[in-house]
């Protein structure tokens, strides 16, 4: 928590000595009421009082009254805007962490996970700062100064004190035993809740397809019944707090007016109006005390979860970035040549290689094609060049530097990416297409046309300014596909990668889509993973990899003489003759 709270500059912290000094006010005056109550009764029993006397004193209480109650509001303001500026703060750091995790480090954190963190815990933290700030340094100064006020006035009232102190402290550890696990378990529950809809929600249509509605239901309701039972098990413990904090209260009164009644009774008729004034001297005052160590019993119930919550905020800002950034920023006078030097590559979590041992150069201008069988290691090799993972051995060159040395803004800069699956966001088509760069965007509408999009684009309502929903719902696969690949188009890059981004086109707009596309990126180095022969048979360098190993390498023909790899996926594709003529 105190980690997190650093986080606050000294405008802020200013914020909270002004609020310190303002709850000490308020607990001043809030003190000063039993004294003026104990001044108004021992004028009422007095012959000699007048009403403008104990008008005066009453106007005093209402003054002090007034004043606490304007401490109180501008500490709810400072708090507030406190506790409110510390969770934007937060937020903002745990983004911004989310947005520098490499590929390892997200898998360590599930999306729905990250989500709760960012959201349900950051409020959390929120409602304990803007809450307990003011219970945490109100309830000790109170509990402090009141027992101070009733030292010494009367022993068998301060043991009776002394007791119902006992007995809420008792009940907050007891509470804390119990409810502490519990807390913990709730966020995870949480976790699991939010991913279980995630998931319900991106694959609605494969739920639907195989009348899987009942089990997914099923699932949710177990996990919410789960959630829910936690929930109410610590709700439930949570309110024995009310119910034994106003028995206590009203069991101390009552006791004290008993034995003062027992004391006045006994006393000597000059001493009868002292011991009763002490007498609401000290009620008030007791009420004071059970009030401060209730408050505290309050923090303790509230610290748990919050303390739960910002230990798993930390676990995040914490985490430790494996991929660093390099110190280059400065372009040199080659323009997208890149090569590969004995690079091997295994996950994190894994000991088998799933790249081995590779080595090719791919010059300015250049073409280079990857094909080989579903897990043979093509995606996992291409992605190793904008450095979603680091290669475990060999280095990696672009422009005869090696890309660990680049800054990560400078090498994505050199960059144009078209993922396996086509990711778009909620905006216009323009939006989209120009994503990130605002310096491209003057060449949208020629990367659109490149990328055969112009059909479809043209036809909308609004055309480059109609709506593209979340993740591209309202467009086919196809069309999602041709404005991924015109986002990079737009950018204008020198090395493209296209990951198995051409498998949703069908062939004719395959073969059209990459004729314009190899008279605009004529003086780009385009990397190619593919399916298809036809889509590659025409590149500078085909590589096939089998197993993470390069098996083949060189043009077409080469390879169908060369390569039984390459010749059983060609043969298995397209016949003998349209393969020779190719």
């Amino acid at each position: 928590m105190f980690k997190l709270i650093k986080s606050l500059n000294k405008k802020d912290f200013f914020l909270v000595f002004i609020s310190v000094l303002l709850i000490v006010l308020q607990v001043w005056l809030d003190l000063k009421l039993p004294d003026y109550m104990s001044e108004i009764t021992r004028l009422v029993q007095s012959e000699t009082t007048t009403v403008s006397d104990i008008i005066i004193q009453g106007f005093y209480m209402l003054s002090c009254a007034f004043g606490s109650l304007i401490s109180a509001i501008i500490v709810g303001y400072l708090t507030s805007k406190l506790s409110a500026t510390l969770s934007y703060k937060i937020r903002e750091r745990l983004f911004n962490k989310v947005e520098d995790f490499n590929m390892e480090e997200i898998k360590n954190f599930k999306t729905s996970s990250l989500i709760t963190r960012t959201t349900n815990d950051i409020t959390n933290i929120q409602m304990f700062i803007s809450m307990g700030l003011q219970m945490l340094i109100k309830a000790p100064i109170t509990a402090i100064w009141a027992i101070l006020k009733i030292l010494n006035k009367n022993l068998e009232w301060s043991i009776i004190t002394a007791i119902a102190v006992f007995i809420l402290i008792l009940m907050v550890i007891v509470l804390m035993i119990t409810v502490l696990p519990k807390f913990k378990a709730v966020q995870k529950l949480i976790d699991n809740i939010n991913n279980i809809a995630r998931e319900n929600l991106t694959g609605i249509r494969v739920i639907r397809a195989f009348n899987a509605e009942k089990f997914q239901t099923e699932k949710f309701k177990s996990a919410n019944s789960e959630l829910t039972n936690v929930q109410l098990f610590t709700q439930k413990m949570m309110s024995i707090i009310s119910p034994v904090m106003y028995l206590v209260m009203n069991m101390l009164t009552i006791s004290i007016y008993f034995i003062g009644a027992y004391l006045i009774e006994n006393a000597l008729m000059a001493d009868k109006i002292n011991l009763f004034s002490d007498m609401v001297v000290f009620s008030s005052y007791a009420m004071q005390v059970i009030m401060s160590f209730l408050m505290l019993a309050i923090i303790f119930i509230m610290y748990p979860r919050a303390s739960v919550s910002a230990n798993r905020i930390n676990v995040v800002l914490d985490t430790t970035i494996s991929i660093k950034d390099g110190k280059i920023d400065t372009e040199n006078n080659i323009k997208g040549e890149v090569e590969f030097k004995g690079v091997s590559f295994k996950y994190p979590d894994s000991e088998e290689y799933v790249i081995k041992d590779v080595s090719f150069k791919a010059n300015k201008g250049e073409t280079i094609a990857f094909i080989g069988s579903t897990g043979s290691g093509k995606s996992t090799l291409i992605n190793l060049i904008p450095r979603f993972y680091d290669a475990t051995e060999g280095e990696i060159l672009i422009d005869k530097v090696n890309i660990k040395d680049y800054k990560l803004s400078t090498l994505h800069k050199k960059i144009g990416y078209v993922s396996q699956k086509a990711v778009l966001f909620k905006g216009s088509v323009n939006y989209n297409v120009g994503y990130g760069d605002d310096t491209c965007k003057e060449n949208v509408k020629e990367a659109i046309k490149v990328a055969q999009a112009s059909e479809f684009v043209e036809k909308m309502s609004d055309k480059y300014e109609s709506v593209i929903s979340q993740g591209g719902t309202n467009i086919s696969g196809g069309q999602k596909q041709r404005i991924s690949i015109a986002r990079a188009i737009a950018k204008n890059p020198e090395i493209y990668i296209f990951d198995d981004s051409f498998s949703a086109l069908d062939y004719k707009t395959d073969y059209l889509l990459r004729k314009e596309l190899s008279k605009y990126t004529k003086d780009s180095t385009i990397f190619i993973v593919a399916q298809r022969i036809g889509t590659i048979m025409n590149a500078d360098k085909i590589i096939v990899l089998d197993n993470g190993n390069v098996v083949g390498m060189g043009k077409h023909k080469e390879l169908l003489n060369s390569c039984d790899v390459y010749k059983e996926i060609a043969y298995s594709q397209l016949s003998k003759e349209e393969l020779e003529n190719a």
